[in-house]
């Protein structure tokens, strides 16, 4: 299943897609490798898998955690490309990277090796627009999409040239800071997003903060994807059961009468 394909799926169900988030080695390996599976099981559309790193300034203390934990236990990327193939997802996967791990590779062979493994996306937070090009071409050769941050605090002619260069969807950071889950959304959020939708050429999706069915409904018929993660490794970390967490994430993305459709069809 393509990135394209999700959206295509569940836009005229008028459902927004659940991107799940979980660290890649935490708590080991394998671990991660089964939590996603059980993410993708209930109810995941697209499955975003994070590579450790060690100044990851874009996360909150919840990642951090699992970054720390990952690499003091000897992550290493070839290990988990190894672990995807094996794996072989039945959705999409994004990886999520900050620059540093990946310019250990050859940058060619990596993009080759991940679409080998199952990876059709690839965020990354700290890689600015104007230095994309090149990443960007590499990655389209391996049929891999580059997803491109939009901030709150983003420029119309940034926002414009993100736009321009996007192809998958466009990740929207709902707050100025960092990674975790909030109380509350921010105020402007859904109008931001709203005319984040109205230029944009491909779907919107919306991430950080995230981690409540309640703040999903609010954002319903105002993005395309919400992006949850620090939620999931919560619940890692404190051995909350993933299966029921997952499911009513899901849920609060179906529209009303959608989801009450869904639930006389599980009866």
């Amino acid at each position: 299943m393509t990135l394209e394909s999700v959206f295509q799926t569940l836009r005229p169900c008028d459902e927004a897609a659940l991107i799940a988030y979980m660290t890649a080695g935490f708590p080991t390996l394998d671990a991660s490798i089964d939590n996603m599976r059980r993410l993708a099981e209930n109810g995941a559309d697209i499955l975003e898998i994070g590579i450790p790193f060690s100044d990851p300034i874009a996360d909150g203390p919840t990642i951090q955690f699992a970054s720390k934990n990952a690499l003091d236990h000897g992550f290493r990327l070839s290990d988990l490309l190894d672990a995807l193939r094996a794996a072989r997802f039945d959705r999409p996967v994004v990886a999520m990277s900050y620059l540093n791990p990946l310019l250990a590779w050859d940058r060619d062979r990596l993009f080759h090796r991940m679409r080998d493994v199952g990876i059709v996306g690839l965020i990354v937070p700290d890689l600015p627009i104007t230095e994309a090009d090149g990443w960007i071409d590499a990655a389209r050769a391996s049929d891999i999409h580059i997803i491109h941050l939009v901030a709150p605090t983003s420029t119309p002619d940034r926002i414009r040239r993100i736009a321009d260069k996007s192809t998958a969807f466009v990740y929207y950071v709902s707050v100025t800071g960092t990674t975790g889950g909030r109380d509350r959304l921010p105020d402007g959020l859904t109008a931001a997003l709203d005319a984040l939708r109205a230029s944009s050429p491909v779907p919107v999706a919306v991430g950080f903060g995230i981690s409540r069915p309640e703040q999903i409904r609010q954002l319903h018929g105002h993005a395309d994807a919400v992006v949850v993660g620090s939620r999931f490794i919560e619940a890692v970390r404190d051995h909350e059961p993933l299966d029921e967490l997952v499911s009513s994430l899901k849920q609060a993305t179906r529209s009303v009468n959608h989801a009450r459709g869904h639930e006389k069809g599980r009866v």
